[in-house]
């Protein structure tokens, strides 16, 4: 389950770095298109827009994913929480169980000893 999560978490970061990635190259460009001179900026702000309505598309695929995938995180922690807290629970009644053990075998114990103690 753990092993789950990890890799669950490595996707959701790579998806994390390509959408910092993409909206880093967008601004970039935008960047780069406000100091050229008006007749060069010309062509490509065309070809920058071109590209940004696929790059807008791209971005909005990777921001579905991203929130797929944190939905799909915020499961398995709960999965994960919710085991823990059940061993935890199981391991509390075992040493219970050890513990009320004992203390019926120290009472058969003392209860054979004031019998032959009797005798």
């Amino acid at each position: 389950m753990r092993a789950e999560l990890l890799e669950l978490t490595e996707r959701l970061a790579s998806r994390a770095g390509e959408l910092l990635t993409q909206q880093r190259i967008l601004d970039e460009i935008i960047a780069g298109l406000t100091g050229e001179k008006p007749k060069k900026r010309l062509g490509k702000q065309e070809f920058f827009l071109r590209y940004s309505g696929t790059s807008d598309e791209q971005i909005k695929k990777l921001k579905e994913k991203i929130s797929e995938l944190e939905s799909q995180q915020r499961e398995k922690i709960a999965e994960l929480l919710k085991a823990r807290r059940f061993k935890e629970g199981l391991e509390r009644l075992r040493a219970e169980a050890k513990i009320q053990f004992i203390k019926e075998a120290e009472k058969l114990e003392q209860k054979e000893l004031d019998e032959a103690a009797t005798i």
